[in-house]
């Protein structure tokens, strides 16, 4: 990558079809990205190895290694927002994706304005972390800082888009710093599985406001390796429990001493 690619946004692409795969670089470059194109999942690993890509688009059916291996080996390597693009629609693939670490899930044929529409999400939610939505202060007034969330001893912070606990960094995906923003945000307010679920299909810009069963067992899938990730267990939480039936809030605090 050059001192010019350096300075722009980089798109990973990992596609073996040579059709999908100009499709795919053709939006990316529309959306202002540098673009790196792989045929195969070891070439894509590398690939993103050497250029630290924002956005991977990743197919499903690669040759050598499949598409659920190599997410499953980005997320050993990279934070990157990873697009699974696949033929297979059916709930058990869209599951099998978005457990292996997949942050969203398109199927083919794709329409390109809905990608570039989640690509522009993506690119919002990167720039501007969500504090969204209340520009309610005077002009005159200074801005002030969205202030860091804390439950226990968990601190989410909007603005640097960071997640601690014990002062100990977490490293979450994009889709996982959504949920854990909106459970912080809810404090004990149970979030319906529903809600979870359109939050994070408006967060990847997908056009549809229809959900259904695929879109909330994604949501438990993403909670159940966000959990993971803060060592949380859900028979005895510490951080996220589990209405049951319902959806998720936060678990009551505790006194400070």
């Amino acid at each position: 990558m050059d001192e010019h690619d350096a300075q722009r946004r980089v798109a990973v692409i990992i596609e073996d079809d040579p059709d999908v795969r100009s499709l795919l670089d053709e939006v990316f470059l529309a959306a202002g990205f540098a673009t790196v194109l792989a045929g195969d999942g070891q070439t894509g690993l590398t690939a993103i190895r050497e250029h630290t890509p924002a956005i991977v688009t990743l197919d499903v059916n690669l040759p050598g290694i499949d598409g659920f291996e190599v997410v499953r080996r980005i997320r050993a390597v990279s934070c990157a927002h990873v697009i699974m693009i696949s033929a297979l629609g059916d709930e058990p693939d869209v599951v099998l994706g978005l457990t292996s670490g997949a942050d969203d899930y398109l199927v083919k044929p794709f329409r390109p304005r809905e990608l570039r529409a989640r690509i522009e999400a993506f690119m919002r939610r990167a720039q501007h972390p969500p504090e969204a939505e209340t520009p309610k202060r005077p002009a005159a007034s200074s801005p002030s800082p969205v202030r860091s969330m804390t439950h226990r001893d968990l601190t989410v912070d909007p603005d640097t888009h960071t997640v601690q606990i014990a002062r100990r960094d977490i490293v979450l995906t994009p889709t996982e710093f959504v949920l854990i923003s909106a459970l912080l945000e809810s404090q004990r307010r149970v979030r319906s599985k529903t809600e979870l679920a359109r939050l994070l299909r408006t967060a990847s810009g997908a056009a549809s406001d229809y959900i259904g069963d695929a879109d909330k067992r994604a949501v438990e899938v993403h909670m159940t390796n966000l959990r993971r990730k803060i060592g949380d267990a859900p028979a005895s939480p510490r951080y996220i429990e589990t209405v049951r039936g319902i959806g998720y809030r936060l678990t009551p605090g505790e006194e400070s001493g």
